[in-house]
């Protein structure tokens, strides 16, 4: 049996959408957020920027492509952008590549690595090292631990009878 593998290369008009993210970056940092661009085209074709506004406005999550995904799915009404294409100035973090798992993004390009950001200063070296080390060892301890008083699966429990759950 076979598995067909993803088309991993990139369009000339895909490249002029990296170098909008890329441009989105540059600009960015003169509006006093980082050096960070992102830009979503969806299946159709609609596009969506976002830009890295976490010390602008003190949120940790408001990498670029977060914004963009963000945008995307509020101007469209959806959370699904099944087909969808990121294209980020930088090499996503883990929490970038999460949200775009969660968000159903079909490809993610790049321009900049990882190592380009951290010769800038923005060093994501140790989010990704956190996931390597084995849980025992990590810097940051997450513990499941049993709530006073109600049961841990008491959400699920209720998600499960809820008829106008909407499935995600």
């Amino acid at each position: 049996m076979t598995t067909t593998q993803p088309q991993r290369t990139i369009t000339d008009a895909g490249r002029l959408h990296l170098a909008r993210a890329v441009q989105l970056a540059a600009q960015n940092v003169l509006d006093a957020g980082g050096p960070f661009g992102a830009v979503v085209v969806t299946a159709d074709g609609q596009i969506f920027d976002g830009a890295n506004r976490v010390t602008a406005n003190n949120d940790p999550t408001a990498h670029a492509e977060v914004m963009a995904i963000r945008t995307a799915c509020r101007e469209l009404g959806t959370f699904d952008l099944t087909g969808a294409v990121l294209y980020s100035s930088c090499e996503p973090c883990p929490m970038c590549l999460a949200s775009a798992l969660w968000a159903r993004i079909q490809k993610v390009f790049y321009a900049a690595g990882r190592h380009d950001a951290a010769a800038a200063g923005f060093d994501d070296a140790a989010f990704y090292d956190y996931f390597d080390t084995p849980v025992e060892q990590r810097s940051m301890p997450v513990a499941a631990v049993e709530p006073a008083g109600i049961s841990r699966t008491a959400p699920f429990e209720r998600w499960a009878e809820f008829a106008g759950r909407i499935e995600y």
